[in-house]
């Protein structure tokens, strides 16, 4: 089952980071630490007689049935048996990702994206010949936690692009793939230009200069024409109109993003977040 994209940190966090030097609308930094996570440990529990076949299966069965942690388990437990299995590593960055995004407690969310990072990175590893790999590497670096410095989150920031680029050269529509695309070019645009001024000039981010408006509507039209069902696509297409000036096509979004029915881990939380912002919308 694809799994929603986005690299967007919470929206209160983003506002706060925008005033340091770079701002973290971006939304993109690297964790610093692999942290012991409450009720999730690393190291999974021994193997019983379930095939790494098996194990898959119940994963997938539990992501599905929208149980992150559940199903994050199950993956770890195909990892220890075959660490090298790439369907494995990916999904298990999947989950990682999906538990840590609305996680308040900063260590375990810094932990969970580390630990995305970590399994993605070992998937392309195993198959750089295949998309999905390249897009959960975008997916969780895009959502580590706001603990890199500056020229580091502009580091990061690249490597989104990078990675989700490389996605698309494999699989051409792949909706995760363009909808962080479109995520990142709206992250950019969101920048005061004085910000972005400073990224480009100073901290080796002149791919930044690339971003627009058009491109983030453009990919994340593209990414609901793909999957038309997708809650989260309609959010984050709702959230790029609003920003850019464009409060009619906003509402029709959100309106969409409302009436497209639960799937991905969070879309009870997405739903809420469309139904209050469109509520705010003018």
């Amino acid at each position: 089952m694809m799994q929603p994209t986005y690299l967007l940190a919470p929206q209160g966090a983003r506002h706060r980071a925008q005033r340091a030097v770079i701002g973290s609308a971006l939304g993109l930094a690297i964790g610093v630490a692999m942290l012991a996570l409450p009720g999730l440990p690393l190291s999974p529990r021994p193997l019983d007689s379930q095939s790494v076949s098996e194990l898959l299966s119940v994963g997938d069965r539990e992501s599905v049935a929208r149980r992150p942690a559940a199903a994050l388990s199950n993956y770890e437990r195909a990892i220890q048996a075959e660490p090298k299995s790439y369907v494995a590593l990916w999904k298990a960055a999947r989950e990682a990702v999906d538990l840590g995004e609305f996680e308040t407690n900063i260590p375990t969310r810094t932990a969970l994206y580390v630990r995305a990072t970590d399994y993605a990175r070992r998937a392309v590893a195993a198959n750089a010949n295949d998309a999905e790999g390249h897009f959960q590497l975008s997916r969780a670096v895009g959502r580590t936690a706001l603990a890199a410095n500056p020229r580091d989150r502009v580091k990061y920031a690249v490597e989104v692009r990078e990675t989700a680029l490389k996605a698309l050269q494999f699989q051409p529509r792949h909706p995760g793939a363009l909808h962080v695309l479109g995520v990142w070019n709206a992250e950019v645009m969101r920048l005061n230009g004085i910000l972005r001024s400073v990224a480009k000039a100073f901290l080796g981010g002149q791919v930044l200069g690339s971003a627009s408006w058009a491109e983030a509507i453009r990919y994340l039209e593209l990414a609901v024409a793909v999957e038309p069902n997708r809650l989260v696509h309609h959010l984050d297409l709702a959230r790029i109109f609003r920003d850019a000036g464009r409060p009619n096509e906003a509402r029709a979004a959100y309106q969409a993003a409302l009436r497209a029915p639960l799937q991905d881990a969070n879309d009870d939380r997405y739903r809420q977040s469309a139904d209050d912002e469109l509520k705010k919308l003018r």
